[in-house]
């Protein structure tokens, strides 16, 4: 596999002492629960808005949220690999992309003697033009880093989830 340019991709990994199977579960079926909220995270900002993720081959990541102008619902991507508790990956879009501007989200759950090792992989970036609204003004790299971070304050809220430190309860057991 080819390195890919720079400016294309964003990788973070987060411990969660939980095994593969767990993470896995949490990740999927409780996104609502751990994606962070606020207008930096989602489309309905807060506190409102449903973000879901339908399992298997072809299932939607949708955002609902209500508006004005009524219920809205934002489909940001569909599942493109299935393999529980070891992989997922979807396609991913931001709400200012065109229709066939894509990039990608790999998710990789690996055991470890504490647990689990989570890395995201967000690629296809180079694909989409410097001065893309999404890049928010930043060029490739800046705008890769910065994606990074917001990566890896996703799943600082998915490893509180998993531990029962965020405000939604209790730990959960593999």
């Amino acid at each position: 596999m080819s390195k890919p340019p720079p400016g294309d991709q964003a990788r973070v990994s987060v411990s969660i002492a939980l095994p593969p199977p767990a993470v896995f579960k949490l990740f999927t079926e409780e996104i609502d629960r751990w994606w962070r909220r606020g207008p930096r995270f989602r489309n309905a900002g807060s506190p409102g808005g449903l973000i879901h993720l339908e399992p298997g081959l072809g299932g939607r990541l949708f955002e609902s949220f209500d508006t004005e102008a009524g219920p809205q619902v934002f489909e940001a991507g569909q599942v493109t690999q299935w393999e529980p508790p070891a992989r997922l990956a979807f396609t991913w879009r931001n709400s200012v992309f065109e229709a066939h501007e894509l990039t990608l989200v790999e998710v990789e759950f690996r055991a470890t003697a504490s647990g689990s090792l989570v890395t995201v992989t967000h690629r296809g970036w180079a694909a989409l033009r410097p001065d893309h609204p999404a890049r928010h003004g930043m060029d490739s790299v800046s705008f890769c880093r910065q994606l990074g971070l917001w990566w890896g304050d996703q799943m600082a809220s998915l490893r509180s989830r998993a531990t029962g430190a965020d405000t939604g309860g209790g730990t959960l057991r593999g």
